[in-house]
């Protein structure tokens, strides 16, 4: 008989092993079944709030994507909103009115501090934001915030519309464009980015600024209180309260000899209380010397009403600003290029020169068509020969000009392009009929008047077929009858220099000043001769006094150019010294830009 073998406990172990085994893998199996399922069910979640700045679009999640550009778009919309009253995203500081001891309470102190020509700037790297202050008061608020960094051009211009002005800025370390926003008479809001390139043609923001103007107080006796600083006083007011000297005053602008005030100088604008001063080259010397005689000028002012202070800045043959500052080229070669974005940027820059130096008027631009080869006094100072381009490229100008807050002239209505004699030595005759000139000379000034000129300068030159006896500056027929009635102009009309050879070799300078102003003209440009000045002042008070002239004739000249000076608020404000280098910097990379 066998004996039965006894079992052996490792095979019970191993069963076990294995079945554990195969359980576990039953498991493994329903779970990655189940989690697969989860997967294509969406199973809803807790809602996450998130900054904007850390919600990145997808091109799988059109969601998010459209969130991130709401977020933007909403942050843009803030940015633009909050200009207005002073501030920016995140700052509670209010530029204009914030005092330096808030700041240092609520951030401390700063980590850097420089100081330049236009204040003083404060960085705080934890806040990602420089503080610039004028005296003690917060006048730009510079934000780098992140999520500002994500907005873009396109953006921006999506809101706020197209800019005011552009400006550009470039060293060894960037190159940028501003689009200047005006938040308020005083407070302009700059979007910097990168210049549009052909890789990048939708730069993202670097930073922004909002900058407010602070008008400094003169260190001097304190003044009476003028009417361009009483916003709330009507203009019927004002007028009503000068005398018969001051309204023919305003309605002079005049020329002074010499780098600083004289006696003469003196006398213009503290007794005859001239409306405005015109300078040439021989007028300045430095910058410095400029910006002393600008705020000498403005601070003897002793009239109601501000000075303007113009110049023949067109950039070619016919500039005036000293320091060696890069010139433009001749309006020629700008309209041989032929882009009206570039002529923009050149007005821009143009009217930025004149803002730097404390002038707020600028002769220019010229809107001849160069018709006449032969024309001795026009030349490359037209922008072509050429109806369209002549309109097109100086409304450009004009505009550009105009975003700085300086006063734009369009010259030499009715147009001088087709002149063979040069005005500043004789009378140019044009034997032109009214429908010639409709056909071409006239069709950039009426465009311009359309897009909103200033200022009309008219040119000595005889149009016998529109007046036989009487140049443009002396012609009811060119200044009221053309230009007022048929072209609708309602600004100020200013003559051509009255003392150059057209008037002088042909007429007494007393007569023709009288005439011009029966005619219609606003101003009597003066350009050169104390005593020429004298002349034209006392002949017009006779001619007011004896009835040949009535005083509601001057008092409608005087309500065009109190309408001007207010329109681009004009002040006595003392100015600082030009950024020579930041000007040249903008005027050489616009250059490059387009010319090379």
């Amino acid at each position: 008989m066998r004996r039965k073998r006894k079992k052996d406990p490792r095979n019970k172990l191993r069963i076990f092993t294995i079945l554990l085994l195969i359980f576990a893998l039953i498991i493994g199996v329903y779970y990655a079944i189940k989690e697969n399922d989860s997967e294509q069910t969406p199973v809803k979640e807790s809602p996450t709030i998130t900054n904007p700045s850390e919600t990145k679009p997808s091109g799988k999640n059109k969601d998010s994507e459209n969130d991130h550009n709401s977020n933007l778009e909403k942050l843009v919309e803030e940015t633009f909103s909050l200009s207005k009253v002073g501030k920016v995203p995140n700052i509670s500081f209010v530029s204009g009115e914030t005092d330096w001891t808030e700041v240092n309470e609520e951030w401390g102190k700063s980590d850097r501090i420089s100081e330049t020509v236009k204040g003083r700037y404060e960085e705080y790297e934890s806040h990602h934001a420089t503080i610039g202050y004028a005296d003690q008061t917060v006048n730009d608020i510079r934000s780098y915030n992140s999520e500002l960094q994500n907005i873009s051009l396109n953006e921006i211009e999506k809101t706020g519309g197209q800019p005011d002005a552009i400006r550009y800025y470039k060293d060894s370390t960037v190159d940028q464009m501003i689009l200047v926003y005006h938040a308020t008479a005083s407070t302009d809001l700059l979007w910097v980015l990168p210049v549009k390139t052909e890789q990048e043609p939708n730069p993202k923001v670097d930073h922004i600024s909002l900058f407010t103007q602070i008008e400094k107080i003169p260190n001097q006796q304190p003044q009476v209180e003028k009417p361009n600083q009483q916003g709330n006083q009507s203009i019927s007011a004002v007028i009503s309260k000068m005398s018969l000297e001051d309204k023919i005053g305003q309605m002079i602008l005049a020329g002074v000899s010499g780098t600083s005030i004289d006696a003469n100088a003196n006398k213009l604008i503290s007794q005859f209380h001239v409306g405005g001063i015109i300078f040439y080259k021989y007028n300045f010397e430095t910058p410095t010397q400029v910006i002393q005689l600008v705020n000498q000028l403005k601070a003897r002012n002793s009239s109601s009403l501000p000075l303007l202070l113009g110049v023949d800045q067109e950039g070619g043959r016919v500039t005036r600003l000293p320091g060696g500052l890069t010139n433009f080229p001749p309006n020629k070669q700008i309209g041989q290029v032929n882009n009206p974005e570039f002529s923009y940027k050149v007005g821009t820059l143009l009217g930025h020169e004149l803002k730097e130096f404390g002038l707020n008027l600028d002769f220019a631009p010229v809107l001849d068509i160069n018709s006449n080869p032969n024309n001795p006094v026009i030349g490359d100072r037209s922008f072509g020969n050429n109806a369209e381009v002549v309109s097109k490229l100086g409304i450009q100008t004009m505009k550009g000009i105009q975003s700085q807050n300086v006063i734009t002239t369009i010259k030499h209505f009715p147009g001088h392009g087709d002149t063979s004699v040069d005005s500043h030595l004789d009378l140019p005759i044009v034997n032109k009929s009214l429908k010639e000139l409709k056909e071409l000379e006239l069709i950039p000034f009426e465009r311009a008047i359309n897009q909103g000129a200033d200022v009309v300068m008219v040119a000595h030159i005889l149009l016998p077929q529109l007046d036989k006896t009487n140049p443009g500056t002396m012609s009811k027929a060119v200044m009221t009858d053309l230009l007022r009635k048929q072209l609708g102009f309602t600004g100020v009309i200013i003559t051509d220099d009255m003392t150059m050879g057209a008037i002088t070799e042909h007429y007494g300078i007393g007569k023709a000043a009288v005439e011009s102003v029966k005619a219609g003209s606003d101003i009597i440009l003066v350009g050169h001769d104390y005593n020429n000045v004298v002349k034209i002042i006392s002949s017009l008070k006779t001619a007011v006094q004896n009835g040949e002239i009535s005083e509601q004739r001057l008092n409608d000249s005087i309500e065009r150019i109190i309408q001007l000076k207010r329109k681009y608020s004009i002040n006595d404000t003392k100015v600082d010294n030009p950024n020579i280098n930041e000007i040249n910097n903008s005027i050489n990379s616009l250059m490059n830009n387009y010319l090379h």
